[in-house]
Order: structure tokens, then sequence, then C-alpha cells
């Protein structure tokens, strides 16, 4: 099977980008995984630290890897937003394909020298694992929000440039108008995020490495083509599949309340969330649009 960087490199030169749907447990792995196989297209599972935590990052790696040898699917797995030295070595080691190290609190030289050492610190474990650094401020918890969080502070093309060229990374993470969770009026669809598509293409031609798009939940259907034409080749959603996760859980506790049997309660769970994924699998993988993304966005 292809190495991540390999489909990666192949879907930036089809105009395409790969989705990333994270996980908590094994019934948004088991949504996430019939996706793929119902689409047959790549996908990135991924885990934040606090999902690690919950699930079990070794544990987690040991049943990605098992269902990739017995589907054939091109699945990968993506240690998300990592904090720490220790964390990071902790997914490498456990066999993730790709770490996402988040420094981006810190101010930006600190961002660097920290970003810098991870990335040595895991590629000497594995020199085929892809390393994310991130920068801007784009809030964080992926969750149902009031009101928007962070300081809204953008990435630079020269800030990003100087990223990449300091700390070694493999893909980076910027700020471009999208941010972590999603808003009340964003749920059904009442209002939509909207993204600074020329910032990305800019970023893209400063820096010529992936580009990573984080807090996607809940983002234009339009934006998300235009943003892929510009040079962005991965995806998150989380916060959508929590909602589809939430809802389809309290209809299906709803319809009998003397249902105690899990598989049957969470059977519907699966589906809902599954039906998120596919749609956001397909739409990443639409027929590209063109690569104009200055001007009206429809």
């Amino acid at each position: 099977m292809s190495a991540l960087r390999d489909v990666l490199t192949r879907l930036q030169q089809e105009g395409t980008a790969v989705g990333h749907f994270n996980v908590s447990d094994q019934v948004l792995l088991k949504a996430v995984i019939a996706a793929a196989a119902d689409t047959k297209l790549p996908v990135l599972v991924g885990a934040s630290e606090g999902e690690r935590d919950f699930f079990g990052a070794r544990q987690l790696a040991a049943l990605v890897k098992s269902l990739r040898e017995d589907t054939g699917l091109p699945i990968f797995l993506n240690a998300d937003h990592t904090h720490s030295l220790k964390k990071a070595l902790e997914a490498a080691n456990a066999g993730f394909d790709s770490v996402g190290i988040d420094f981006s609190s810190l101010p930006f030289e600190e961002n660097v020298a920290s970003t810098k050492e991870a990335v040595q610190a895991i590629k000497a474990v594995n020199p085929g694992i892809l390393a994310e650094g991130e920068i801007g401020d784009i809030g964080t918890g992926s969750e149902i929000k009031e009101a928007p969080q962070g300081s809204g502070k953008l990435s630079t093309p020269e800030e990003a440039r100087q990223f990449v060229a300091a700390t070694g990374i493999d893909v980076l993470a910027p700020a471009v108008g999208n941010m972590h969770g999603m808003l009340k009026s964003m749920v059904h669809g009442k209002a939509k995020k909207h993204l600074d598509l020329e910032r990305i293409a800019q970023i893209k031609q400063a820096t010529g490495v992936f580009l990573t798009l984080h807090g996607g939940s809940g983002t234009d259907d339009n934006h998300f083509r235009k943003a892929i034409a510009a040079g962005i080749n991965i995806i998150h959603i989380n916060t959508e599949l929590r909602v589809a996760w939430r809802e389809s859980l309290d209809e299906s506790l709803a319809r009998d309340s003397n249902d105690v049997v899990p598989y049957k309660v969470l059977r519907p769970v699966v589906d809902s969330v599954k039906q998120v994924v596919s749609a956001r699998l397909r739409l990443f993988h639409e027929q590209p649009v063109s690569a104009d993304v200055v001007g009206s966005v429809a």
C-alpha cells in the first residue's frame, strides 16, 4: 500500500484532498471505515491527545493497522493536536502515519524551537512519518460554541515560509479563516464558515508543502472546493461527526427506552456518522474547480 506522502502527492496532482475525521471510540471508527469502504477513497483517521487518552494510542494504532490489512483500504492514522514531545513520541512509537505537532499557542520563536525538536525526534523513530506544524490562532475544542474563540490571528505567507524552513515540517496547518468547533447557527446550515482563499494560495506558493485545514466543520461547500484548488491537501472534520453522533444516539435511545443492547442502540449512530463522512469524502474528491481562487465565491 502507498505511503501517506505518496497518496497526498497524487491527490494534489489530481486537484483533490483527503478527508481527516476524528474518532474517540470504536463507534466513530466503524463509521469512518464504513464510509471509506463505501466510497473507495483514502481517509485519514485522526485522534487528538484527549481522544487518544480515551481510546488508547497503541490500541487505536493496532486497530487501524488491522482494519487496513483486512480491508486493503488506504486508511491512515494521524495524531491530531499533539502538545508535548512526550505525546509526539508516544504516537510515533505506536505506529501513527503522521503527527500534528501543535505549539501554536506559544510565541512564534518558541513554537519554531519546540516544533523543530519534535520533528527531529519523531523522524528518528520513523523517517517516513509525516510531521505537521501549526501557526496562527483558530481557537480550541471541536464543540458547539456561542461565539468564536481565539484571537483570530491569521497566518501570513512570510510567517509560514519562515516556519516551514526553520522546522522541517512536511505539513503546515495555517489559520486562514477556519475555526475549531461550530457556532450554534452553523449546526443545521443556517450559517457557514468562509475561508480566506487568497491567503491559502499565497501560503501554498510561499511554502510548497502540504497544507491542512483544521476546523473544517460547517464550512461552505464551495469554499472547500476553492480551498483545495488553492492548495489545501487535508481537511479536518470533527464537530460535524460529533453532532451526528449525539443527535442519532438521542433518537435511537428515544425509540425504545427499554432497549439495553449496545450494538442495537448504536447501529443507527454508525449509519448516521457514516453518511456525514461519505458526503464529505465525495465533496473533497469532486472534479477540481478552477485554480483561480481570487474573486467571487458563490
